[in-house]
């Protein structure tokens, strides 16, 4: 018997649309950050602060990374899709080159939607927890992490776009 209710659960979990599953690992409850100092592509330095308000999705990555590099279209088409003033997609990069590689590489691939921001290695790795490459974070409008994927994504799938709604909504 137990068996089968094992069976049941997992035909059950299976035959959740994929839009009803959630992409990232969320915590029971939210928490605090740490943010270290992020420059944008016009040169202002900023923190995690001045975005206080919006639901960020905050992708920490590098152009020297294959699989940051293979979902940054992802991350493009979700702002393009969903950015304004209650979300806005955040991706870091943490390239030592600057953002003359940055700018190159958006350039190569097309990513049009996306700002440029850039962070110290290893202070950024430090104060996000990053563990690997890219590492996302979702982060509620009071600068607090509510979910977090290490590894790859669509971040324009039903999947991702449906929680982070969920969290938009939340507020």
């Amino acid at each position: 018997m137990r068996r089968r209710g094992f069976l049941g659960g997992a035909l059950a979990f299976g035959a959740t649309p994929a839009s009803a599953r959630t992409l990232m690992a969320e915590h029971q409850e939210p928490l605090p950050m740490l943010s270290p100092p992020i420059t944008d592509g016009a040169g202002r330095s900023l923190t995690l602060a001045d975005f206080r308000g919006r639901t960020l999705l905050l992708n920490i990555w590098a152009t020297w990374c294959p699989p940051c590099r293979e979902e940054m279209p992802t991350l493009d088409r979700l702002q393009a899709q969903l950015g304004g003033a209650e979300f806005h997609v955040l991706a870091l990069s943490i390239d030592k080159g600057g953002f003359d590689i940055v700018r190159d590489f958006y350039a190569e691939i097309g990513i049009t939607h996306l700002d440029l921001y850039l962070a110290d290695q290893l202070r950024g790795m430090m104060a996000f927890g990053v563990v690997g490459l890219p590492t996302t974070l979702l982060v509620n409008p009071e600068g607090r992490e509510v979910a977090r994927k290490v590894g790859p994504a669509a971040w324009d799938s039903p999947a991702a776009i449906s929680q982070i709604q969920r969290v938009i909504t939340k507020g």
